[in-house]
């Protein structure tokens, strides 16, 4: 079962959880471009904070309706 998160009005599917600690350099910054490419192997878009560990997430995009009398 796939887990929703809400982010300012926003929901993501949650592909993946990793914590902070993956992605430090030793000075501690945050080593971006491996962030980056944990996010395209695993075919997202996004990537949000959340805690101590990164959320590597979908966007779920907003439903459009069609009226079918339009067609």
């Amino acid at each position: 079962m796939k887990q929703l998160f809400k982010h300012n009005d926003k929901l993501y599917v949650i592909i993946r959880a990793m914590a902070f600690h993956n992605f430090e350099n030793k000075d501690g910054s945050i080593n971006m471009e491996v962030l980056k490419a944990w996010r395209d192997h695993l075919g997202c878009d996004h990537v949000l904070r959340h805690n101590e560990q990164f959320l590597i997430v979908q966007t779920i995009q907003d439903a459009i309706i069609q009226d079918e009398d339009s067609n």
